[in-house]
């Protein structure tokens, strides 16, 4: 009884041992990939100060379209360092992500114009010009103003975009064949959802750039017609002009399965960053990713020319 007994626990003994050094593999094997911080990268880019001056080469500053200077609606714009009157350059048109925003990992977003970023490291500061329009809002006595959180009044937000882009092609010598839409998160969504809402504003632009999600991957966003049947509408209407889609972490695997389900595998180039925060500083960064886009964007820019002029 003693020898059989003993032989019992040398047995228990492997199997215990043995499952110590699976158990860990196992768990190993399960659990999600630890991404890197984009912080661990110093930036070689310093977005620009938005100041109240007179637009000029290599200065961000603030402007206001004709028929919104009476109201607290305004937008800053950056006229690169090669810039002079008689310019023709490509406009980078940028809409801010939703705020107030902090996450676990110390990444923000305030929501505002002056804090978009995305433009500016696309670009290098260099070539393009810049501008980061609002999403506007009627306050409750009836002024017009930037709404950090969502569309505002989407009807507004439209006429003042396109204004705009109007404003900056005829006064400071913007390409309207070159107009490109940016966005990060709620600027990304904003992209098709307000950029592809109708067909007179998908006119503008040439191509767009979204980072970090994309209309119609999420149904439960808090907005009107955010069902894939609408998005898939307002989809229709980017006409085969080049996109750019990244985003952060494992999250472009959704937006390509939201793309094979309708049926467009192909239709954006698709770009995972191999960081876990939710910012657009990585463009300020000089990572493999960065230098990507800016080779795409070149490339979409000599492109056949805006169908849809």
């Amino acid at each position: 009884m003693y020898h059989l007994l003993s032989r019992s626990l040398a047995r228990l003994a492997r199997v215990l041992a043995w499952w110590c050094l699976i158990l860990p593999l196992a768990s190993a094997a399960q659990a999600p990939k630890a991404w890197p911080d984009i912080a661990s990268i110093p930036p070689d880019l310093v977005v620009p100060t938005v100041r109240a001056e007179t637009p000029t080469p290599g200065r961000r500053v603030w402007c206001q379209t004709p028929d919104w200077q009476a109201t607290a609606v305004r937008y800053p714009i950056y006229l690169p360092p090669d810039w002079t009157p008689s310019a023709r350059l490509p406009v980078l048109v940028e809409w801010p992500g939703n705020g107030p925003y902090r996450n676990a990992y110390g990444d923000t977003c305030d929501g505002s114009v002056e804090g978009c970023e995305l433009g500016y490291g696309i670009s290098g500061g260099q070539g393009f010009i810049w501008v980061c329009l609002p999403f506007v809002e009627k306050s409750a006595t009836g002024t017009l103003q930037h709404t950090s959180r969502w569309w505002g009044d989407i009807a507004e937000t439209k006429r003042h975009t396109q204004a705009t882009v109007t404003e900056v092609c005829q006064r400071f010598g913007g390409d309207p064949d070159r107009v490109v839409l940016c966005g990060f998160s709620r600027g990304s969504i904003g992209c098709h959802y307000i950029g592809l809402h109708d067909d007179t504003i998908a006119r503008l632009w040439r191509t767009i750039i979204c980072h970090s999600h994309f209309d119609g991957v999420n149904e439960s966003w808090p907005y009107p017609a955010a069902d894939r049947a609408s998005a898939q509408q307002r989809l229709q209407r980017l006409a085969g002009r080049p996109l750019w889609i990244s985003h952060e972490g494992s999250g472009i695997h959704l937006i390509a399965d939201y793309l094979r389900r309708i049926g467009q595998p192909d239709l954006a180039t698709l770009v995972p960053l191999p960081f876990r925060n939710h910012t657009d500083s990585w463009v300020l960064r000089p990572i493999p990713e960065r230098e990507r886009l800016r080779t795409w964007l070149a490339a979409a820019l000599r492109s056949t020319a805006n169908p849809s002029h």
